[in-house]
């Protein structure tokens, strides 16, 4: 099964554009609010000095008919004041609410990627495992078959790299591994995989390919690559060490129909290309 790429990210979004709706209407409430308080603040002083002039004088019946609505105006505005005020701190908390709710949910999520990263990735390296590998092999075969079109797997060993922690230790030696790694990354085209085995052999699986002549162009630019010194500090120790590797190359459908046959062919075309000192060998 093809294992497919999730957007971890959408959910979230969508939650923090209400969020920020709900933080605006906030907002805009707390406007209507201060309006409505400024509003029944000049009313309660514009019935003030009219309660004083009319105390001063006698008054028409229409008049005071009119202060008594003025003032009923304002206990009405007043009131709703009050009543904005209660329905901005539940906004209030409601806002505080969702910002803690957004913030567990980005935690979880970073989680969650770090899990799935994990799940397919090799802990040193970070290049995909072979669980991701071959989940990417299957499917480039099945593209293969349906539009006809090639493609190359490649066992890449690294030569005497036994040497190399025997004499210097595993610090020294992962501190290679991840160096190779990042190169043929580097080296690796858009749709192509680099995959580390174990130990000191990666996989590579190249998509859409042309003929011999093109795999071996690639392949050289890639033994070059591996080949350039590795230069290595590893607490007080820094060391230039030579790396060499041998790359057996298996075409499909010429070396194998499925991902296991094409994988032991180039196993194989790997091995012979050691025992020659080749370089790197084709699948036979």
């Amino acid at each position: 099964m093809h294992i497919m790429k999730t957007d971890p990210k959408s959910k979230s979004t969508k939650k923090t554009r209400a969020a920020k709706r709900l933080t605006k209407t906030l907002g805009e409430s707390k406007q209507v609010k201060n309006l409505i308080a400024e509003s029944a603040e000049d009313l309660s002083v514009v019935n003030t000095v009219l309660n004083q002039e009319l105390g001063n004088q006698d008054s028409l019946p229409e008049v005071e008919e009119a202060l008594e609505k003025n003032e009923a105006i304002e206990d009405k505005v007043q009131e709703a004041s009050e009543k904005l005020s209660v329905v901005n701190q539940a906004l209030e908390h409601e806002v505080e609410e969702r910002h803690v709710l957004e913030h567990r949910l980005a935690v979880a999520q970073q989680q969650e990627e770090a899990a799935r990263h994990a799940a397919f990735h090799d802990p040193l390296t970070g290049l995909p495992n072979r669980l991701l590998f071959d989940d990417r092999l299957e499917h480039g075969l099945e593209q293969a078959k349906r539009h006809s079109r090639a493609l190359a797997v490649m066992f890449v060993d690294l030569d005497e790299f036994k040497t190399i922690n025997d004499s210097y230790g595993h610090d020294v030696g992962d501190a290679v591994l991840k160096m190779i790694a990042d190169r043929l990354k580097e080296n690796a085209r858009g749709d192509d995989t680099v995959s580390r085995h174990g130990g000191d052999e990666f996989l590579y699986l190249l998509m859409e390919i042309g003929d011999e002549a093109d795999i071996t162009m690639i392949v050289e630019k890639i033994s070059k690559a591996i080949h350039a010194p590795c230069d290595i500090s590893v607490g007080t120790r820094s060391v230039s060490l030579p790396v060499h590797a041998s790359i057996g190359i298996a075409l499909f459908p010429k070396d194998g129909t499925t991902a296991e046959m094409l994988i032991q062919s180039a196993d194989r075309a790997m091995y012979r290309a050691k025992r020659e000192n080749s370089g790197y060998a084709f699948a036979k």
